[in-house]
Order: structure tokens, then sequence, then C-alpha cells
């Protein structure tokens, strides 16, 4: 149900940061926890350094040097430090702390319960998680904050990049067939007896309540919403601005313990209880039936694209125009229909192209655009699309000539990564640096066994 915050880690990466096997059985001698650096008035723990090892392995590193992990960490951490004392840099730590909350309520709400989460998670108390969570969206809140101010004026002329590109051109991929390709998409839309039969349901759901029925029983039956159902509807610490316009509006008109008339939002339609209001966030339940599109519906929306195919193929309209009068698709519907690329750029490897669009696209060329078809969108509702191909890249070895903006910006990389470095190398001499003694055989690339060895 959350809308305006963005949640910005992975559920996978968050078990694996704070996993941190407090329970587990420690051998005579070895580190519970400890100090592995110092800069500034920054730490990095040793269970950092484990950390961020076992997540490396995890995704394929290149390199399982401890060493190599510490000294990315110390990086990370000379940026934190230098974007704290930068003036320019705004200090968010009261947005972050309601960020942290939010997060927090969002992975609470996939568990049945407040101590299976922290049992799940090895935190011994809400509180704790939360700083942790904190503590994650702090640095990188400032050290983003502080590699964009100094690599803000970053740019590379045409010489650069070839120079570049002659400089490394035998160390850069070889890419993969690829291809650009753009989509409209459509809602299929609920017929008005449909929408009528959801607003009575709840309706009566609602007068239940009013008869002695509970709204958690109710919710646990009724409800599908799958984070909170489970939770009796309950979604807890909601900070203005976290929900969808409609949600919120209707939930704060409320007095507490008042249940709301059915509201449509474009999750569904929802009743909504008002548990508790306090300062900037609120506690409320809610019932969610979702506007789940019958076969019907499907039908009706396919004929209405097929027939929006059917003008673009008669080119009585383009497809970046019809794109922009028709698809409802944000994201795509303003950038003439194009689905970005991983990399930013308007194109996809061919192997990553999901699924069903990828069997859509079977025997089609360059200019084909497919049948209006059923798909998912990435909250996992029905739509149907219709997909054209604006261009096939085969496979091929990387060339200035054909791929000069993807080597525009690893040239544009490297240079930012070099200010940085000349950034750090500035403030390193006048920095406190302290590095345990288990890592004096560390062969660093910065100076910073040096910087500690002088303090």
């Amino acid at each position: 149900m959350i809308n305006k915050l963005k949640i910005a880690f992975l559920f996978g990466i968050f078990t694996l940061l704070f996993s941190t096997k407090v329970n587990a059985q420690l051998k005579p001698g070895q580190l519970i926890d400890g100090i592995a650096a110092v800069i500034g008035n920054e730490i990095v723990l040793e269970s950092d350094v484990e950390e961020q090892m076992n997540y490396g392995k995890q995704q394929g590193a290149g390199t399982t040097d401890k060493c190599d992990f510490l000294e990315n960490l110390i990086n990370n951490k000379f940026l934190v430090y230098e974007a704290k004392k930068d003036t320019l840099i705004e200090n968010r730590s009261a947005a972050i702390k309601d960020q942290a909350n939010a997060k927090y309520n969002q992975l609470l709400s996939q568990f049945p319960d407040e101590k299976t989460m922290l049992t799940a998670y090895k935190f011994r108390t809400g509180y704790e998680m939360k700083n942790a969570i904190e503590k994650i969206d702090t640095d990188t809140y400032y050290g983003q904050a502080k590699y964009q101010r100094i690599t803000e004026k970053a740019d590379v002329t045409p010489n650069e990049v070839t120079d570049f590109f002659n400089m490394f051109k035998t160390q850069l991929p070889e890419i993969k067939d690829e291809v650009s390709i753009s989509q409209i998409v459509m809602n299929p839309k609920l017929t008005e007896a449909h929408k009528e039969e959801l607003i009575n349901k709840l309706k009566k759901i609602k007068q239940d309540i009013a008869g002695g029925e509970s709204f958690e029983s109710q919710a646990r039956i009724y409800s599908e919403d799958p984070g909170s159902a489970p939770n009796g509807g309950l979604m807890k610490n909601v900070f203005k601005g976290q929900m969808v316009k409609p949600f919120e509006a209707a939930a704060l008109n409320l007095q507490e313990g008042e249940i709301s008339d059915p509201i449509e939002s474009e999750f569904g339609y929802h009743i909504i209880q008002l548990v508790k209001k306090s300062g900037k966030a609120y506690d409320a339940r809610h019932i969610l039936l979702m506007a789940t599109p019958t076969a019907e519906e499907i039908t009706t929306a396919k004929k209405k694209l097929d027939s929006i195919r059917g003008l673009i193929l008669a080119e009585k309209i383009t497809f970046k125009d019809a794109s922009f009068k028709f698809s409802d698709d944000k994201r795509t519907k303003f950038n003439a229909g194009v689905i970005p690329g991983a990399d930013g750029s308007n194109k996809i490897e061919r192997e990553s192209i999901p699924g069903t669009i990828s069997y859509e696209l079977a025997g089609l060329n360059k200019g084909d655009i497919t049948a209006a078809f059923e798909d998912e969108d990435d909250r996992k509702r029905k739509v149907i699309k219709i997909v054209k191909i604006e261009d096939v890249i085969p496979s091929h070895q990387i060339t200035l000539e054909t791929d000069y903006d993807r080597i525009k910006q690893m040239a544009l990389r490297k240079k930012q990564g070099e200010m940085v470095e000349k950034f750090v190398n500035s403030k390193i001499s006048t920095t406190f640096i302290s590095i345990d003694g288990r890592y004096d055989s560390c062969n660093f690339k910065g100076n910073w066994k040096k910087e500690s060895m002088k303090k």
C-alpha cells in the first residue's frame, strides 16, 4: 500500500546486513564485535566488514580480500564524515528518522507481530532495529550527497571519450544482443456493475462490524491487502505522504474509532478505521477489495488496444502520440513509451526481457508491433499491452561508432572517481584516522594506514 514513500532497500539485502549471529556459539577468544577503523568521528565496526564480505561473496564479488572490503567502508565513511561538516548539504536527520520508521513498519507488515520480526532479524528491541535502519539511511544520504557535491561539475569532452576508449578498449565488455522497445499499457476498466458489487460488499462488511463483528476479524477474512490482512488490516505509525492520496484523505478525516464509507484508490476499494492519531503519524486498519478485472473486462481492454494498434499501423497516429494519449503507465507514456534498460539507456539485453514480453516478441522484426496481450505490472495487477520493436542491436564488440553514449558514461564515471580520490587525498592528512592493528598487513590503495600511523 505504500505509494509516495519509496522503500530504498531490498528485503533480502536487509536480511543479510542484519543477520549478525549474536546468538551463535562463540569460540574462546573470538571477538563479539570491535572497532575496525575510526575516521573523524565515524566508526567502522568489525561486524560491518564481515557483513560486507558475506554480501559480496553472495553477489559474486571479484575479491575476497578483507582488506579491500575494509577500505571500501573507510572510503564511504570518509565521505559521510566530510558531508556532515559541509554546510551546503541539508541536514535531513528528521526526515531520515521518519523514513526509518516507515521502513520498519513496512517490514513489520510482513510478519504476524513485532516479536516474530525482531527474532527473524536478530534484534532485541524495535528501538534497536529502527536505529540500525536509520544509521544505514543516514550514511547512504550523506555519502551520496557528498559524492554529488564533489562531482557535480564533472563532464567529459569527445576527445576524452576517445582517449578513454583507446586506453581501455581491450578491457571493455562485448555487447550482447539488445533491442529497443516501446509499450502502450492499458489498465482494464471495471464495469459500473462490478464497481457497485465491490462497494456493496464493503458496505455489508461495515454493517456487520456495526452489528458486533470486529474490524480486525473481518479484515483477516476479506481484505486482499497481503501486507496488512494477517494483522487484521492494521498499519501502524503511518506518516503523512506515505499512503496514496484518497486513502490518506479519508483516514485523516475520521475520528478515532470511526469507519469510513467505501473509497476508491488505484489499488481498489477500501473501508478504513482510524485507530489512533498522534502528532504527524497515525495508526489505521483497512479492508481492501482489489479492482481485479473479469475476463470480460480484460477482453474489452484488448479490443480497445488492438483498435489503437490498427490506427498506428494505418499511420493515422504515431506510436509515440498514442502512448502519450492512451497509455496508463506513467513511467513510459511521457517518453514515447520507451522501456528503459538497466543502465538508463533505451537498450535492453534480449535475455533480460521479461518472459511474457519475450514470448510476444518472438519472430518479430524491427518496426513490428505485437497484438494486445495480457501481462502484470510491478504490483502484480493485470494490464493489457502492445509492444513495438524500435531497434534491434546484434551482439558486437563495443565501439565508438555504435556505443558512444555508453562509452561516454564509462569515461564520466572514471573521471568522477578520480575527482573523489583527489578530494579524499586533499583532506586525509588533516583527518583523524585510526585502523585496528589486525589490519597492519593490509596494502591499501589509499594512504589510510600511513595517516593512521601518524596519529
